[in-house]
């Protein structure tokens, strides 16, 4: 299964649109700034299932701060990362993910690409396919549950 994971378009959606139907994704998660960007994705790709969470810029659309889905059977905690102060660090996300039993963490809202692993979770932020280096992350996840991931720009 391949994962999309977007972050931080600011209006800029054609470069998700690109993306899309490059990767071919089974899934595609939006985690946040803005919200309508991910619903516009949606719209253009209907056969795609979007997750996606609100963001510091999408605090007038009232939606959720942060999720845990799951997919083949890995919990993944989303969120754009704002509440738990991801400019300062990470230590707020990592404990709260963690405590939610999540394989992985995804966030977004500091535009910086971000991997590592802590204590067998994988953290990812993707950075922001609409400002800078626009980038996004490709999340595999096979069916023995084995996960990959890979940053790409667009």
């Amino acid at each position: 299964m391949k994962i999309l994971i977007f972050s931080d378009s600011h209006r800029h959606v054609e470069p998700m649109v690109t993306a899309t139907m490059e990767e071919k994704p089974d899934q595609i998660i939006h985690l946040g700034d803005l919200e309508t960007d991910a619903e516009e994705l949606s719209r253009r790709f209907p056969a795609i299932p979007v997750a996606n969470i609100a963001g510091n810029c999408d605090s007038f659309f009232g939606g959720e701060r942060y999720r845990v889905i799951t997919i083949r059977g890995k919990k993944l905690f989303i969120t754009h990362g704002h509440p738990y102060g991801v400019k300062m660090g990470l230590e707020g996300l990592i404990n709260t993910a963690l405590t939610a039993g999540a394989d992985v963490a995804l966030f977004g809202h500091t535009h910086t690409p971000h991997f590592e692993e802590v204590n067998g979770m994988l953290v990812i932020n993707p950075g922001s396919v609409g400002m800078g280096g626009r980038t996004y992350g490709v999340l595999t996840l096979d069916a023995s549950g084995k996960m990959g991931y890979e940053l790409k720009n667009v």
